[in-house]
């Protein structure tokens, strides 16, 4: 008798890696000389790129700016990705692991080279708090709804 081939759902992460990087602190040295009451602000997004039928690009982009008054003290943009193998999902199954699971996987990369550049700056070390990358999703998903019958009136 022959063995029928796995029809069992299948995830691997191939390879998690940085793909891009930048930091600046346009107003140092003038920034370590004053009280450290930064507000900080995050931005985050994600890209998918499907490499072939079982293949996929997920990156997560983080930026994260402190300002002082009006003034910047650093800029940090973190650009984590992976590549990870998908097979024998469902396309809302296979939806939910590229726009949740997957950059639940690479957010802590992301955070620790976050807290790390701006250590290197000079500055007091930043530890992003935990995402919710299934709720990010979820909300994602309504406001797509949303605009889609909203376009539909």
């Amino acid at each position: 008798m022959a063995s029928q081939p796995s029809t069992q759902p299948q995830f691997e992460i191939q390879k998690v890696y940085l793909k891009d990087v930048s930091f600046e602190a346009p107003n140092s040295p003038q920034m370590f000389t004053q009280a450290w009451r930064p507000g900080t602000k995050v931005q985050l997004s994600t890209a998918l790129i499907r490499l072939n039928e079982d293949i996929h690009e997920v990156a997560l982009s983080i930026t994260v700016t402190a300002t002082v008054g009006e003034k910047t003290a650093y800029l940090v943009e973190v650009t984590q990705a992976g590549i990870f193998s998908i097979k024998g999902f469902a396309d809302a199954q296979m939806n939910q692991l590229l726009g949740a699971y997957c950059p639940s996987i690479l957010f802590p990369f992301a955070r620790e080279a976050i807290a790390e550049l701006i250590a290197k700056g000079g500055f007091p070390q930043l530890l992003l708090a935990p995402i919710n990358f299934d709720a990010v999703y979820a909300q994602q998903q309504r406001s797509e709804q949303a605009a889609d019958s909203g376009a539909k009136h």
